[in-house]
């Protein structure tokens, strides 16, 4: 384990190899498709590859075949050993000396106990599934989270099929509206205790680190904008895109927040978006 530590830290000096291992981290605990990661990189299949291996060979991330695709994810474990062999050997274990200054009163078994959470949902367009996530915790559970949303890349306005679900659904829409992430990340924004990004194309984004360190986790699916046929049809997957959300918030706001230390609500938060898909598949 030891002797694979400079083999391992000169792997992650490589740039594109450091991207690639931090998207996969941004998108743990998914396995990622060759193709999107490659597309996500604007990275030829080639050498896409040789730089999957180098990390592979590592023991950096992992390898899974469905079907014809190969598909990758962060090796937790082995990423977590290494960073605790520096923390013991480099840094003597001196938290004071080796962690930047806003991360040294960091406390892994320390609980959340804010009595009132920010939360902020991100997705690429912030026309449908950020909306509907925002809409969905501020209804459920307003008085206890303050709710936001943003995108990437958002759209000028928000979309029909999603105005007209959330309609049906008993929510107010006049406080709605498209936002580019970076309005969050001026010096007079609310500093948020949650991140979500609900698509992959939000999540492989390289994003600058938000104050506070909030519990973040990756809850893509599926996005409704992009489907096609009848109106009947784009409207049931919009229907199913609430639907799944609303699962997802719901066990979300279930958590014994206050309660729990960092790290188990970091785990939470990752396992929701897991159990809901073993659901739907």
């Amino acid at each position: 384990m030891e002797g694979m530590i400079p083999n391992r830290l000169a792997i992650l000096g490589h740039p594109q190899r450091l991207a690639l291992f931090r998207l996969l981290v941004r998108r743990y605990p998914n396995r990622v498709p060759a193709t999107e990661l490659a597309q996500a990189l604007d990275l030829k299949p080639n050498t896409l590859s040789t730089y999957v291996n180098a990390l592979m060979q590592a023991g950096l991330i992992t390898q899974e075949r469905v079907g014809t695709s190969l598909r990758y994810a962060i090796n937790m474990e082995v990423v977590g050993a290494t960073f605790d062999y520096l923390l013991r050997d480099c840094c003597k274990g001196r938290l004071d000396i080796c962690l930047p200054p806003k991360s040294r009163d960091f406390e892994g078994d320390r609980p959340m106990t804010e009595n009132k959470y920010n939360v902020l949902f991100i997705c690429s367009g912030n026309s449908a599934r950020s909306i509907f996530a925002e809409s969905i915790l501020r209804k459920v559970a307003g008085d206890r989270f303050s709710s936001f949303s943003a995108g990437t890349k958002p759209r000028s306005e928000l979309n029909p099929f999603a105005v007209e679900v959330l309609k049906q659904k008993g929510h107010d829409v006049s406080v709605l509206e498209a936002k580019n992430v970076s309005v969050f990340q001026k010096v007079d924004a609310p500093e948020f205790d949650f991140v979500f990004t609900v698509c992959n194309h939000a999540a492989n984004e390289e994003c600058p680190a938000w104050t506070g360190q909030p519990v973040s986790a990756h809850w893509g699916m599926p996005d409704p904008v992009k489907v096609e046929g009848s109106n009947a049809e784009k409207s049931l997957a919009f229907q199913q895109s609430y639907g799944a959300l609303l699962n997802r918030i719901e066990a979300f706001t279930a958590l014994p927040i206050a309660s729990l230390d960092r790290i188990s609500l970091q785990k939470a938060v990752d396992e929701i978006a897991a159990s809901e898909d073993s659901v739907s598949s």
